[in-house]
């Protein structure tokens, strides 16, 4: 397993969906994450990357998808990822659009 010693190693990118759009009116925002990150690590993380307090952390590990190539019948999947949903403490907000 690969250590995770530095906060741009456990958070991979945002995930921005029609989903995870309306969420932030919650103040929940979804992460694509490593796939060895804790709950802890990735509190950590965010809060370091984004200077915002995290209440609650939800992660999920998502399964590759199967795919095939048409010509030749090549089978084989993406890759299995991990996500995180974290709900900010009240006050707090992430600009995820970076403007």
């Amino acid at each position: 397993m690969v250590k995770l010693r530095h906060a741009e190693d456990v958070v991979i990118s945002p995930l921005l969906t029609e989903e995870t759009w309306a969420r932030m009116a919650d103040n929940k925002y979804a992460f694509r994450v490593a796939l060895g990150a804790n709950k802890v690590q990735i509190r950590k993380a965010i809060e370091e990357l984004f200077k915002v307090k995290v209440e609650k952390v939800w992660t999920a590990n998502m399964s590759g998808k199967p795919r095939r190539e048409r010509l030749n019948q090549l089978h084989g999947r993406t890759a299995h990822w991990r996500k995180a949903v974290v709900r900010l403490a009240p006050g707090n907000r992430i600009d995820i659009m970076g403007g």
